[in-house]
């Protein structure tokens, strides 16, 4: 209640205040100003959008980390047990951890919040590791076990071999002060206020305009080196870059992907040209992609999916849009993640055999025009894509060419966020960007969360006939034991998904970040949605 209470007073100083907050700040060595393409949200750990993962990582800790080099290692929790059936997971807690409200961190706050999550399971049937929790406690034995006040025993229904990576996820499984909870428990309907264990805390708040996150002084860990980190909501990257250039800001992180098309990758080679700027790319994250809709006219064709892959030429794209920076991508996901390396066959760029498979399906140009028919209906579709992701338009722009070429039309759906996020759960679309979530989800998260009707991925295989069988193998593979069942298990969802050329992959996306050369970057983040600015710092501190 007492930050509710300063909120006001706190901006109506900011306010008052003026361009002072925000301006001629690049330099100041207790102060970091970056931005973001949408408001933080609520910051609510155990809810998604319109929460946005870098911010709730700030906040909330997780029982253990996830690292660049694929370990796992200890963090709110300092070591675990896993029982012989690999149905227990006993975690030892580290002591002397605080809420930043002062609230001791013990098995109990454990406890309340995986409950919390768990009475919100519906929400979270994407991810495994939550059904699993929840069936055992449906079954008479708690999901969580409060062993003393410093142990905390996790049931599972099953053995589940990736519960420590989605243990290491940004959410739902973090941990909110006992005292920030609402009267009912129930985080699902909101949070009293956003208290974490992490290094950092919200000191000021104006939805739409920005938040200020200051050092949490009594955090257990490495505390950050800059005092003070000032989010900005800027939507369009061309006003971002703006942003920079004129020192409103100090720092662009993350092009495309999750970072919200956070920079044009033209305009961060024209930055990497100054000798003033800072610039740096990270290693491939994850994969760029459009999932194909089997459940929607046209695309509940093979022939006409198949065909789109045909049509398309990476390589291009690769060229002119990606700048070299991000590597072609052929299949759903990257050769190097686990289980993934099958050597399946690419579809690499033949529009003579998208045009031979359209004819053959009987999809017929007209004497005038330049889109196909059939059965009196045009090859059209909707192409679907965040509007103020420079990237993703600058790719829907050229597909709509490319496939113009072979006599398809794609009608471009530019839309803010929450509009695209709505058409990702509902199915209205032909074609829409939907990524993949890069380590420590892929492939295991992911494959699972095609489960769920909530996602893309859902929508994308409503219409394939083998869709029931492809779920059960996921669920089979989540809870296999032996890892020659694993891998059987992997190829045959991996391949039938390419075959049925349901995804449409086009690079392995990389972040970038563009700083003031006087800032100390810290390095990327282990994945895609961690922003390391506690390891930031400038030059001289």
């Amino acid at each position: 209640m007492i930050l509710k209470r300063m909120l006001p007073v706190l901006v109506w100083a900011v306010v008052c205040s003026g361009p002072a907050i925000f301006n001629n700040v690049a330099l100041a060595a207790d102060r970091l100003v970056y931005s973001w393409s949408g408001d933080p949200g609520p910051l609510n750990p155990h809810l998604y959008s319109p929460n946005q993962m870098f911010a709730q990582a700030l906040l909330y800790e997780p029982l253990v980390r996830y690292r660049a080099d694929g370990s796992i290692q200890p963090w709110l929790a300092r070591n675990w047990e896993i029982s012989a059936d690999g149905r227990d997971y006993t975690f030892h807690l580290r002591r002397g951890v605080v809420f930043s409200d002062g609230t001791p961190f013990d098995a109990g706050a454990v406890k309340q919040n995986i409950d919390a999550v768990l009475r919100n399971h519906q929400r979270h049937q994407w991810l495994e590791l939550i059904n699993q929790l929840y069936k055992s406690d449906q079954s008479g034995t708690p999901a969580v076990e409060v062993v003393d006040s410093h142990t905390v025993k996790l049931h599972l229904l099953a053995p589940y071999y990736p519960v420590l990576q989605e243990l290491a996820l940004i959410r739902p499984l973090r941990f909110l002060s006992p005292q920030a909870f609402p009267p009912d428990n129930d985080t699902a309907s909101g949070i009293g206020r956003p208290v974490g264990t992490g290094p950092w805390v919200l000191l000021e708040y104006r939805r739409g305009e920005y938040a200020v996150f200051s050092r949490n002084d009594s955090y257990w860990g490495e505390a950050p080196r800059i005092k003070e980190l000032v989010v900005k909501v800027i939507s369009d990257s061309n006003a971002r870059a703006i942003a920079f250039e004129t020192g409103a800001i100090d720092l662009i992180y993350g092009a495309g992907g999750h970072g919200g098309g956070q920079l044009g990758l033209e305009t961060f080679t024209r930055f990497a040209a100054q000798p003033n700027v800072a610039t740096s790319i990270s290693a491939p994250l994850a994969t760029r992609l459009l999932a194909l809709n089997s459940g929607r006219f046209p695309t509940d064709e093979l022939a006409v999916r198949q065909a789109i892959q045909f049509a398309v030429d990476k390589d291009s794209l690769v060229k002119h849009i990606f700048l070299g920076i991000e590597p072609r991508a052929d299949t759903l996901f990257a050769p190097g993640m686990p289980y993934c390396d099958l050597g399946l066959p690419a579809y690499r760029y033949a529009p003579e055999k998208a045009v031979a498979l359209l004819e053959q399906a009987g999809w017929r140009l007209p004497d005038s025009g330049e889109y196909r028919l059939k059965n009196g209906r045009e090859l059209s579709l909707e192409l679907c894509f965040v509007g103020n992701d420079s990237i993703q338009k600058a790719v829907a722009e050229v597909m709509q060419d490319f496939l113009r070429r072979v006599g398809i039309r794609a009608v471009l759906r530019g839309e803010e966020e929450d509009a695209f996020l709505a058409r990702q759960k509902n199915g209205r679309f032909g074609m829409i960007f939907g990524d993949t979530w890069g380590a420590p989800y892929d492939p295991h998260s992911f494959c699972s969360a095609m489960r769920s009707p909530s996602h893309a991925d859902y929508q994308a295989q409503s219409g394939l006939p083998m869709k029931a069988e492809i779920d059960k193998a996921i669920g089979q593979v989540l809870v296999s034991t032996g890892e020659a069942e694993r891998r059987q298990f992997y190829r045959f969802i991996l391949t039938t998904l390419h075959d049925q050329a349901v995804y449409l992959p086009i690079s392995y996306m990389t972040s970038i970040m563009v700083h003031r050369p006087q800032l100390q970057d810290g390095g990327f983040g282990a994945t895609k949605y961690e922003i390391p600015f506690e390891r930031m710092s400038w030059t001289g501190q």
